[in-house]
């Protein structure tokens, strides 16, 4: 069996080219460690800028990533406020709305019914207040005010009772007013019951109405003002 020929070998020991000449064989450098020295390789250090990441060359490749996170990390990101303490919640107070609604729907139906037995309907009487309050003596000499006071409250009552459906941290505010307006109403009601010797037989089906207005805005007051925020 004849032997190989080994006239072109590398002495060094490279095979890369058997069989070729030494002057045609490529110029193989070979590096100490094995890097490129071309490229810097971050190795568990920071740089001031990262490193560009080399082309594939074939050899394998070091990351740091903690190091290249640390770099890019200059402290101005921002972070989510998270907070364990409760936070009011938004809500419609819907029963204390209804009541209030309902409030100023019983003035509205006042004013096509007979309040009086023998008397005039609500507008009527509504009416009849709107003329005398040009005239202070007159209001004061035939009591006009009282159904001015009943409808027009029982209307002031219909709008909180729609602000009532608006989401919000407390109606508590709104209850109020109603309960002052709720009051007005009343005295509107008692006061000529009072001068009729509380006779409430004299009493039509409108008169029942404003009791109605002024019993249903104050239960719809007292729902807002006993509803407490709830928290989440």
């Amino acid at each position: 069996m004849s032997e190989p020929d080994r006239r072109y070998d590398d002495p060094n020991g490279s095979t890369a080219f058997p069989g070729r000449p030494l002057a045609d064989q490529p110029t193989e450098v070979v590096h100490p460690g094995g890097a490129d020295p071309r490229y810097d390789t971050v190795v568990g250090g920071t740089a001031p800028y990262p490193s560009p990441r080399p082309p594939d060359t074939g050899q394998p490749e070091i990351w740091d990533q903690a190091a290249t996170d640390q770099q890019w990390d200059d402290g101005t990101s921002t972070q989510p406020d998270y907070r364990d303490a409760p936070v009011l919640v938004r809500r419609a107070d819907t029963l204390a709305g209804l009541l209030l609604l309902l409030a100023g729907i019983a003035a509205g139906v006042s004013l096509l019914v007979v309040w009086v037995n023998g008397g005039g309907t609500g507008l009527d009487l509504v009416t009849d207040g709107i003329d005398d309050l040009g005239d202070p003596q007159r209001l004061d000499d035939r009591d006009t005010w009282e159904p001015l006071a009943v409808v027009f409250g029982g209307a002031a009552l219909f709008v909180l009772g729609l602000l009532a459906f608006v989401p919000a941290k407390s109606h508590r505010f709104l209850g109020v007013l109603a309960l002052l307006v709720s009051l007005v109403v009343a005295a509107a009601v008692l006061v000529p019951l009072a001068d009729a010797n509380w006779d409430v037989q004299r009493w039509a089906v409108g008169g029942w109405f404003t009791v109605a207005v002024a019993g249903l805005g104050f239960l719809g007051a007292l729902k807002a003002l006993m509803t407490h925020p709830r928290l989440r």
